[in-house]
């Protein structure tokens, strides 16, 4: 006579257990294929939440004490969100403990949303689905005739890179740290530090004086600047860099865009920048000139997005202050480490522009037309910018009322574009206005991205057009 199996408390506590896992994994498995955006959002709802509780621990501050949550929250939305906005001294206030907590969330928050997002659908179902790699094709901008077989190698290119670029700009930071005097640990610390938060647009600083003790340090200056601005290309442009090299006639139209663009305004910015600041004692009247036009070069390469400074940006000419808020909202490129509204959006809004000046029907580039539909989305995601930055300044004016508006604005630009540059007005702000803060950094580094997504997956076929009648405009 066969035995009869006797299931045991720990058999059926077993069997609760992975019905419990298989349930979590189908329901994420249908959030996964409904809404890509709701998914995206709940990534980073619970990364921020998750980092938000490690540096609320007494280990991460150097009183000893929990760090208010308002603060730990700012600075664990600033951090994911790669903005480099501080409500408290990095250097000063986490201990390594902390500092550590806050560059994992750089490296883990500047790796992109739908990246983030796929991996999880990986993890979770153990394999890419076809809806997975389709948005991870939107996200990073393949064209339609890219193999989605392709997307998981994709992938794996795009974190191998990020790393490899990460590896390389903190290796030459470590040694010269180590030049300047650091010993061993402290050195390699500050080198992989800066790495991280520069390649990812993140903008913070572990020195107590910030940049002032490298604003002479080429060595330093050159690797920072170098960092932010290949991170702020975007990972597809760095896909097609790594496969077709410096050879511009195989690149597509997005990969054109976003370098011309994003040279075009890093010389543009360089000029203004320096020649607005060119006799301003306050910020580089007094330096010499080959310093003055490496400040400016500087200058004109992390208002974009980096949110490093070697000056306060409260002695900013009132001029210079209103175009670093412009260049803070254009941003970088697509699917990058960088906010605001995005390379190609400002330049498909630009040639529109002309187009129409010009009185052309459609807008041609590089040989190129392009379709109506991007016009409309890049029209959507700016006007959705200007209307989040617009909520924020009132709500940030309606918490403190005597903040200075040209601080107010630069304030609210810089959370929603994720740069981190900062006139000190968020360490001044009661609870209510960090959490604005909070919101706009949020909104910025998910809303026009998964909002442009949205648009993208979601189009549909109308089979009936409707009489067209044109209203007056101007």
């Amino acid at each position: 006579m066969t035995p009869r199996y006797i299931r045991t408390p720990q058999d059926r506590q077993h069997n609760v257990l992975l019905r419990g896992m298989q349930q979590a994994r189908n329901h994420t498995n249908r959030l996964i294929a409904s809404s890509p955006a709701r998914l995206t959002i709940l990534v980073f709802a619970v990364g921020i939440a998750f980092f938000t509780t490690l540096l609320s621990l007494p280990i991460a501050s150097r009183t000893g004490e929990p760090t208010p949550l308002a603060d730990a929250m700012f600075t664990a939305v600033s951090a994911f969100c790669v903005t480099g906005l501080t409500t408290v001294s990095t250097a000063g206030h986490w201990t390594f403990f902390g500092q550590l907590i806050m560059i994992i969330a750089v490296f883990v928050g500047g790796l992109g949303i739908m990246t983030l997002a796929s991996m999880l659908s990986m993890a979770v179902s153990r394999k890419l689905g076809v809806r997975g790699k389709l948005m991870a094709q939107t996200a990073m901008s393949q064209t339609a005739s890219s193999k989605l077989g392709e997307v998981g190698s994709l992938l794996r290119v795009v974190i191998t890179t990020a790393v490899s670029i990460q590896f390389v700009i903190a290796l030459c930071l470590t040694i010269r740290f180590w030049v300047r005097g650091e010993d061993f640990s402290r050195g390699l610390w500050h080198g992989i530090f800066y790495a991280v938060s520069a390649f990812n647009n993140a903008g913070f600083t572990a020195h107590l004086d910030d940049l002032n003790s490298f604003s002479h340090d080429l060595w330093i200056l050159f690797p920072l600047m170098i960092a932010v601005f290949t991170g702020a290309l975007g990972f597809p442009v760095m896909l097609v860099l790594v496969r077709h090299h410096f050879h511009a006639r195989k690149w597509n139209l997005h990969t054109k865009l976003t370098v011309t663009t994003a040279l075009i305004l890093v010389a543009a910015g360089w000029i203004v920048w320096g020649g607005i600041e060119w006799n301003n004692k306050a910020t580089i009247g007094d330096l010499p000139v080959g310093e003055k036009i490496v400040h400016a070069l500087f200058a004109s390469i992390m208002t974009r997005s980096g949110g490093m400074a070697l000056v306060n940006q409260t002695d900013l000419h009132p001029a210079t202050m209103v175009v670093t808020d412009a260049l803070m909202f254009i941003g970088g490129g697509s699917a990058s480490t960088a906010g605001g509204i995005k390379l190609t959006t400002f330049a498909i809004l630009f040639l529109a522009i002309l187009a129409e000046a010009r009185g052309t029907q459609h807008v041609h580039v590089y040989g190129r037309r392009l379709p109506e539909a991007a016009l409309r989305i890049a029209i959507a995601v700016t006007a959705l910018a200007a209307t989040a930055v617009t909520l924020g300044i009132t709500l940030i004016l309606f918490a403190k009322p005597d903040a200075p508006l040209e601080h107010v604005l630069l304030e609210s630009i810089s959370a929603f574009a994720t740069v981190g540059l900062s006139t000190n007005l968020s360490a001044e702000l009661p609870d209510f206005g960090k959490y604005v803060l909070c919101g706009l950094m949020f909104t910025g580094r998910l809303g026009t991205v998964t909002f442009a997504t949205a648009l993208t997956l979601r189009q549909s076929r109308q089979l009936y057009q409707l009489p067209e009648e044109r209203p007056i405009i101007g």
